[in-house]
């Protein structure tokens, strides 16, 4: 089991970025994924997550209106819009999974993550 996340960057505050996350070693329509991240200083924290039945999306209060997840089963990623980001937005951003079908608030489940993609908002 392999994840892998990138797409992080410096972005001026306002603007986007599209993360992803590229599965290997399981077929990613069965399980959930879930976006983290960690500032500096601070705990880790859920940001979104998707499940895989009916595709449900959650999104955490702090980012909902900004951030969308998504998945694309064929090529066995799932992705984070990030839009109107803000200098609080700066973290490494991980995804995760627990290899199961639904999201789970507790971040104790998510046994198997990616090595995390540096987030920098700022002017």
């Amino acid at each position: 089991v392999q994840l892998q996340a990138s797409g992080g960057g410096l972005v001026q505050p306002g603007g986007s970025l599209r993360l992803s996350c590229a599965v290997s070693g399981f077929s990613l329509d069965h399980y959930a994924i879930g976006w983290f991240r960690q500032a500096l200083g601070k705990e880790r924290e859920g940001v979104s997550c998707i499940s895989s039945s009916h595709g449900s999306t959650y999104v955490a209060d702090s980012v909902k209106g900004r951030f969308t997840i998504s998945r694309d089963n064929a090529k066995n990623t799932v992705y984070l819009q990030m839009n109107s980001l803000k200098p609080e937005d700066t973290a490494v951003y991980y995804c995760a999974t627990h290899l199961r079908a639904r999201c789970y608030a507790d971040i104790a489940w998510y046994e198997y993550w990616g090595q995390g993609t540096l987030v920098t908002v700022s002017s």
